[in-house]
């Protein structure tokens, strides 16, 4: 079901204009019940040091030139996080004026006004997205980032058993009131691909 987390992932979390809901949420991931960083997943201060981008709310158009910065000094391969369904469409806030709407609309300000191709964009729709279907994007996410040290037998191990443990977790919340939204990703192009 959940591949092995490969590595440590570091993530930037940006607020983009949210309500804070999908903020306390990203929180929550960390308290010791679902407890995030067993898995690997650590919080960092800058995009220089991320892996990825957690994106949270509506991008305003205050925000925009902020987010362009933040996805330029992100580390290929580049990755972003959309949680919550303000991030991913817009939420309620999708027409209204100081609003740019979803992370689709800001890829298209992103090709248009500079140039640059969409990252690779996890979709964790909620509002707010459960602090569940985050731990299982992070499965995701371990298959696209690439291994970056060698592998050893002791790690292997360590490995098998993060992974019943991400499965033992996905088990419980399937059977419960939650719900695990079906996550989307889309891949940006490929270099060399026409």
């Amino acid at each position: 079901m959940v591949d092995v987390l490969k590595k440590s992932i570091w993530v930037f979390h940006l607020n983009s204009g949210s309500c804070n809901g999908c903020d306390i949420e990203v929180l929550d991931v960390f308290t010791p019940r679902p407890d995030f960083e067993r898995f690997g997943v650590k919080l960092v201060p800058s995009p220089r040091h991320a892996d990825a981008i957690a994106l949270t709310g509506p991008i305003t158009r205050a925000m925009v030139p902020k987010v362009v910065e933040a996805i330029k000094a992100l580390p290929e391969p580049k990755i972003v996080l959309a949680i919550g369904a303000c991030a991913c469409g817009g939420g309620i806030w999708h027409d209204t004026y100081v609003v740019v709407g979803g992370i689709d609309e800001f890829y298209k300000i992103l090709k248009e006004e500079y140039g640059m191709d969409p990252p690779t964009t996890i979709y964790i729709p909620g509002c707010p997205a459960k602090p569940e279907a985050l731990i299982y994007a992070a499965g995701i996410l371990a298959d696209i980032i690439k291994q970056k040290q060698r592998r050893r037998e002791d790690v292997i191990r360590e490995e098998d058993e993060e992974k019943r443990k991400i499965e033992t977790i996905i088990r419980e919340e399937i059977g419960s009131r939650h719900f695990l939204p079906k996550i989307i990703v889309k891949r940006g192009p490929r270099e060399g691909s026409v």
